[in-house]
């Protein structure tokens, strides 16, 4: 996913990827990454986080990802489904009065969500 966006900055400026890298890492939070599938529609296949660099890599957490359930009609049947993983930054859900940010960090946590 993000070797794409990796390549559109590097054909506008001759940058290190390392610098390019660490530009991604600190300014975008949320990643949603849509994709054709093969019934030729476009759908929301992943939501990640950005975790941050490690080893000179940008690092996601997957929130949601895509689960295909079938085919209807010649359509593809599915939905995102929450992988578990809790959402790591909240300070900007706090910092903008999102009274919510806890169940918001927890979404798709079955344990933390089931206690709540």
């Amino acid at each position: 996913m993000l070797s794409r966006l990796e390549t559109m900055v590097l054909s506008g400026a001759e940058l290190p990827i390392q610098v390019v890298r660490q530009q991604i890492s600190s300014a975008i939070d949320i990643f949603v990454h849509l994709s054709r599938l093969r019934d030729r529609s476009r759908r929301v296949v992943e939501i990640s986080e950005v975790r941050g660099m490690i080893d000179g890599e940008v690092v996601l957490n997957p929130l949601f990802l895509f689960e295909e359930q079938g085919e209807r009609e010649g359509k593809i049947v599915g939905q995102l489904m929450p992988t578990g993983n809790l959402l790591i930054h909240t300070d900007k859900l706090r910092a903008a009065g999102v009274e919510e940010w806890r169940r918001l960090a927890a979404m798709g946590n079955t344990e933390y969500t089931a206690n709540a």
